[in-house]
Formats: structure tokens, sequence, C-alpha cells
């Protein structure tokens, strides 16, 4: 898991992500290890129905629980094309 993937937090992740209160989170930053055996913070956006960020928010999950719905594609790197044409 990455920054800008798109995870779902539900039931999986914690107690307190049950039915209407899962969330789907746009992770901005993931954590540092924690003493707790597969538990970790991450840092996102709650997206809407719409995919539109609506708050930020940090939530201590089960890593095992929570769901990738889309992952971040790596940014391809492009050779800058140089213009053949010369301005005056």
């Amino acid at each position: 898991m990455k920054s800008g993937d798109i995870v779902l937090v539900g039931a999986a992740c914690s107690p307190q992500f049950t039915g209407d209160r899962a969330l789907m989170l746009r992770v901005v930053s993931v954590g540092e290890a924690d003493p707790y055996h597969d538990w970790i913070w991450i840092t996102g956006y709650v997206l809407d129905m719409r995919g539109n960020a609506i708050a930020k928010r940090e939530v201590y999950v089960m890593k095992a629980g929570l769901v990738i719905q889309r992952r971040t594609a790596p940014a391809s790197v492009q050779p800058r094309r140089s213009s053949s044409r010369v301005r005056t």
C-alpha cells in the first residue's frame, strides 16, 4: 500500500468501521511499524460516492483487513521531446 491508493476501511479492519461507518480512504501516508502485530496508522482523505475528498482522517486499523480498491499507477518517466523548430 502506498500514497494515492484507495482502500476500503471496514469491519475487518476494526470494529469501529462496521456497517455504515465503513469508509473509502485515499491514502496519503502509512505510519511506521506499531508494537501491536499487524496494526498500522494510515492518514488519508475520506471519499464521498463521487470520489471527492470530504475530510482528512488518521485511522488505526488492522492491515490484513484493508481492501485495496484501486492502486496508484506508477508514474512513467518519458523523455522530453526537443523542439526541432527554431524560434526567432
